[in-house]
């Protein structure tokens, strides 16, 4: 269902039920395939590919040239960087039909992931968790963690706001605004306020 205060560039193709959310404004050459929704006030870059059935939260920013592939579902506030790759298939060969097989990827709720990164599906990323630009993942990234590399790793943690918290041996607690961050026991951040 398109609403008339969506924006289309005349080059897009939307495929027949699509939901698209107010406010949302889908640049050149993309292509929206059919089941797919994308919530209100998103901005889908230039030739960005939605995958059949994605769903794609409110508030979401897809730079350009960018793949969601079937299996990946992108929360609210996401931001995903330009040339960003997604897979939906661990081990894929052309001659053998998997579609069967594909991996769940879920961005959760204000991720960032940063240009020309790539992720290996079946892993998820996050609450505000921050990707480094050119990084490629392979492992499942928790709330508030900042990683990246080749593969990526763990190189510290972020607020919601993308400034990097630095915890000590006896400062496990910050508070940045009207938000505190703890580190817990496990090594995870906890947000509250």
């Amino acid at each position: 269902m398109v609403k008339s205060d969506i924006f289309i560039h005349a080059t897009s193709l939307v495929d027949n039920d699509v939901i698209i959310g107010e406010g949302t404004k889908i640049w050149h050459f993309s292509h929206i395939s059919a089941h797919a929704i994308i919530g209100k006030n998103c901005i889908i870059g230039q030739n960005v590919f939605i995958g059949q059935g994605v769903t794609i939260g409110d508030g979401v920013k897809i730079q350009n040239n960018v793949s969601v592939y079937a299996g990946v579902t992108v929360e609210d506030d996401v931001f995903i960087g330009p040339s960003v790759v997604f897979t939906n298939v661990i081990n894929p060969r052309a001659f053998i039909e998997r579609k069967n097989e594909f991996l769940k990827t879920i961005i959760k709720k204000g991720a960032s992931i940063g240009a020309n990164s790539t992720l290996i599906c079946g892993n998820n990323i996050g609450q505000y968790a921050l990707i480094g630009a050119g990084s490629v993942v392979t492992k499942n990234i928790n709330d508030f963690e900042l990683w990246y590399g080749n593969p990526s790793k763990k190189k510290n943690w972020v607020d919601r706001f993308g400034n990097k918290l630095i915890f000590t041996h006896t400062l496990k607690s910050i508070q940045i605004q009207n938000f505190t961050y703890t580190l817990n026991s496990e090594g995870n951040v906890e947000e509250h306020d």
